[in-house]
């Protein structure tokens, strides 16, 4: 697993079941203090993209759901 993946998904179990996440989060995550997060927002993309093939989470914008990854979006945990 990508550090970025881990931070997706480490960022959502901290939250609420149904809670949803920015990708912008991740990538601050994983820049931290000293680093510009916007740097980090391809990775993160690609990473989300990772993990919605593989069912780990959903994406959603607005409240309608996103077969893949198109403009901005939110991140959830896939359902069970």
């Amino acid at each position: 697993m990508t550090r970025q993946e881990d931070a997706v998904l480490r960022l959502l179990s901290k939250r609420a079941p149904d809670a949803t996440i920015c990708p912008s989060e991740a990538a601050r995550e994983i820049a931290g203090e000293d680093d510009d997060w916007r740097l980090r927002m391809d990775d993160v993309h690609c990473a989300v993209d990772r993990l919605v093939e593989e069912g780990r989470i959903r994406l959603s914008w607005k409240g309608a759901a996103l077969e893949r990854r198109d403009g901005p979006y939110r991140i959830a945990r896939a359902k069970e």
